[in-house]
């Protein structure tokens, strides 16, 4: 369907559905098992819905029909605008990342050694908290597993293994 029909077109309707539901991404991740960010993701199919998942995003978003669960069920095409980084929350989070960056590389590196966060292997929620001095703070978390930097040996190369 994503072929016949536009990426934008699905995720235009993808987001009516959620928004005639009146329900927010906590909402529907607290009733699919999910990450805010995840279902968010999903509406706008930068991720795959799995099988097991999809009878849960069906009960939380009923109007959502099937040929729309079918082609959220596809490995998406994961992209992005690139003007997006003019948009100022976005400009902002990347200016975090950038501004911050060199640090926590370095503590990654001091805590796990020569390696970096997965962003396959990776979780992402946005959460409210209130702060010490009573103001709403955003809190973003990314939870990515540890991928170590391995030595490049000629032996360990499964190309270059002989057939036996």
């Amino acid at each position: 369907m994503e072929g016949s029909q536009s990426k934008a077109n699905i995720i235009g309707r993808l987001q009516i559905i959620k928004q005639n539901s009146g329900k927010s991404y906590n909402q529907i991740a607290e009733e699919t098992g999910l990450t805010n960010v995840y279902v968010a993701q999903l509406l706008k199919r930068q991720a795959q819905l799995k099988p097991e998942t999809a009878p849960k995003l069906r009960a939380a978003l009923p109007d959502l029909p099937q040929e729309l669960l079918h082609e959220m069920m596809k490995p998406p095409l994961r992209s992005y605008d690139p003007n997006l980084i003019q948009e100022p929350t976005v400009y902002r989070l990347n200016e975090a990342v950038m501004h911050f960056g060199e640090s926590i590389k370095e503590i990654i590196n001091e805590e796990f050694g020569d390696g970096i966060m997965s962003a396959i292997d990776f979780y992402c929620s946005v959460d409210k908290v209130s702060g010490v001095d009573g103001r709403e703070r955003v809190v973003v978390t990314f939870d990515g597993k540890y991928l170590p930097y391995s030595e490049q040996k000629s032996e360990h190369m499964a190309s270059r293994l002989k057939q036996q």
